[in-house]
């Protein structure tokens, strides 16, 4: 299965409701995220399947991918993906769909760093996130310990 995990675009400081959970991405957060998914899609890369968390900033994240990526499918929010979730939590939501092709996980920061290295079988974290970055891992197997293989990263920057 590939694997992607997107970071959330740049968002704004404060919701008006005063709620982190609320957030909305800012402008510049959508015109990045628009150009890194333009270079996925160009890429290759076709979700069969988007999660996200259900904060307002990753759930737009995911509305413009399932956009620049051509997905009609279904947005599945869930509580596996919150900033204050854990790697397993993520690895068993992903194992609930284990018959998918390709699923692209919408979160957030450091719960996509450490769900990298989880998934790579280490136990700190090797890679940071910045905001709309995209990482495609590859997953062998569906076990209670998973097997990873991290194909490559990209972030506004380079895109």
């Amino acid at each position: 299965m590939e694997l992607y995990l997107l970071r959330h675009g740049i968002a704004e400081d404060r919701a008006a409701s005063g709620r982190d959970a609320d957030r909305r991405l800012t402008e510049e957060g959508r015109d990045k995220l628009r150009r890194v998914l333009e270079r996925a899609h160009a890429a290759g890369v076709r979700p069969s399947l988007i999660l996200t968390s259900p904060y307002r900033r990753a759930l737009e994240t995911a509305e413009i991918a399932a956009h620049e990526l051509g997905y009609e499918g279904k947005l599945s929010r869930t509580p596996a993906l919150t900033p204050d979730s854990s790697p397993e939590s993520v690895w068993e939501a992903v194992r609930e769909h284990r018959d998918e092709d390709a699923i692209l996980l919408a979160g957030h920061e450091p719960l996509f760093s450490a769900t990298v290295a989880y998934l790579l079988g280490s136990t700190r974290a090797m890679v940071h996130f910045r905001k709309g970055g995209l990482a495609r891992i590859d997953v062998e197997g569906f076990g209670t310990a998973p097997a990873g293989v991290l194909h490559w990263m990209l972030t506004a920057t380079l895109a």
